[in-house]
């Protein structure tokens, strides 16, 4: 009955957080359990110091995506790749992944980059569907290489260290972005792109000092996370500190009469995610409680699967999840019940983390709710039919990037276990 009501209410497209919250509600009273325990672990679950990182981290992403950041790490990628074939896609590539190191969110970093690159590249010359498909695609990147929001909230849901998770996305994270720009190089050497004009050393060097101050940011920040100088949540305020301060003082994005209202921004969205994670977290607990979890691990390794078969079963359940659901969405719905068969298969948790995050990034370039798709739509006012013609050849490549990294778990947890000593 009540697994009949959860599905009811996503086929009648009710908000994902107004399903779980009520299907975990109508659960506990229908098993006669008071509700007061249901609201304390609630209030429980979110006493995280790791949760706390997640408002920092999404106030950091507006502050960069409104603050004229995005315009001076351009400027700068311009001046070292802009003479090569398809200059401004791979501008588009580099200013993502370098942009993605700072804010942790796909959507604000298609959408930082493609206000400022998709008229560029039309004046350009380049098709408008290539365009929108190379910042769809580049933007992705903002939830693979860290700091990473996905990576956080996978983290507290697997008891995970977020720093492993964070090092895990590296590797990954430069594989995609240097497949994303060898297609380009590719494509627009096919069509005939015209080169950009090459910047000149004097200029390029103005450009690069001028961008420096954003440039440091992941530097600081991330370099204080692994140095041990900060923890994950300080780290996460350090970003958002910083963050406000380039936007406002170093390239003025943002008026200083404007700050309050920026801020009010980045608190109604870190109030969504939050919301969504509290009501996912008591309905995970329902999950748990009611023994679901337990029962499908049972299912599963009764079926005499292989590791590897498990892992074809979950990527293809979690891209079809991601056609209908956003990001957090799915890693809150199905975590509760996919983590407890990672040790049955002997399925490193860092390794599945991130192949579960790169599942995500497609999620947000497939229809009908690719939220990186009605990003450049909306940027490009045009049907979102065209932006979909323009995604798919990225699709495929990050396809065949995903099934490398899930059998290749060495390619995720190679700088992990590095850093800090392989698992036993």
């Amino acid at each position: 009955m009540i697994w009949a009501l959860f599905g009811g209410l996503l086929i009648l497209g009710v908000p994902i957080w107004l399903v779980m919250g009520s299907t975990a509600f109508l659960a506990f009273v229908s098993e006669g359990q008071a509700l007061l325990p249901m609201a304390q672990k609630i209030v429980d679950e979110l006493n995280s110091t790791t949760l706390l990182a997640v408002p920092y981290f999404v106030a950091a992403a507006v502050f960069m995506e409104r603050g004229n950041v995005a315009r001076a790490l351009i400027d700068a990628a311009e001046g070292w790749v802009g003479g090569i074939p398809g200059g401004l896609g791979l501008v588009c590539v580099a200013s993502c992944t370098v942009f993605a190191a700072m804010c942790g969110s796909s959507v604000a970093t298609a959408m930082a980059m493609g206000t400022v690159l998709v008229p560029a590249m039309l004046r350009a010359g380049y098709e408008r569907h290539f365009a929108a498909g190379i910042v769809a695609a580049s933007g992705t990147l903002g939830i693979l290489i860290p700091p990473s929001l996905a990576f956080v909230v996978y983290g507290v849901l697997a008891d995970e260290a977020i720093t492993r998770l964070f090092l895990a996305g590296v590797i990954p994270g430069l594989m995609q972005a240097g497949a994303i720009a060898a297609w380009v190089i590719y494509y627009a050497k096919r069509r005939g792109y015209a080169r950009e004009q090459r910047i000149e050393p004097g200029e390029r060097w103005r450009r690069t000092l001028f961008a420096l101050p954003a440039l440091s940011v992941p530097v600081i920040v991330l370099g204080g996370l692994y140095g041990g100088v900060v923890t994950l949540t300080e780290c996460a305020a350090l970003s958002a500190v910083v963050a406000l301060a380039l936007s406002v003082f170093v390239y003025k994005g943002i008026p200083p009469s404007q700050v309050l209202s920026v801020m009010a921004e980045a608190v109604r969205n870190a109030a969504a995610i939050m919301i969504i994670i509290a009501l996912a977290l008591i309905f995970g607990h329902w999950v748990t409680e009611a023994g679901v979890a337990t029962r499908v691990v049972n299912w599963a390794t009764g079926l005499g699967l292989e590791w590897w078969q498990f892992l074809i079963g979950i990527n293809l359940l979690l891209l079809f999840l991601g056609m209908f659901l956003e990001v957090f969405s799915v890693l809150l719905l199905t975590m509760p019940v996919l983590l407890p068969l990672l040790q049955p298969f002997d399925i490193d948790p860092v390794h599945f983390g991130v192949v579960a995050v790169m599942n995500m990034e497609l999620a947000l370039l497939t229809p009908p709710v690719g939220l990186n798709l009605f990003v450049l739509a909306g940027i490009l006012r045009c049907p979102l039919s065209e932006v979909v013609r323009g995604v798919w050849p990225f699709i495929v490549i990050m396809g065949l990037l995903l099934i490398l990294v899930t059998y290749v778990p060495a390619i995720a947890t190679f700088l992990p276990d590095l850093v800090y000593g392989a698992r036993r």
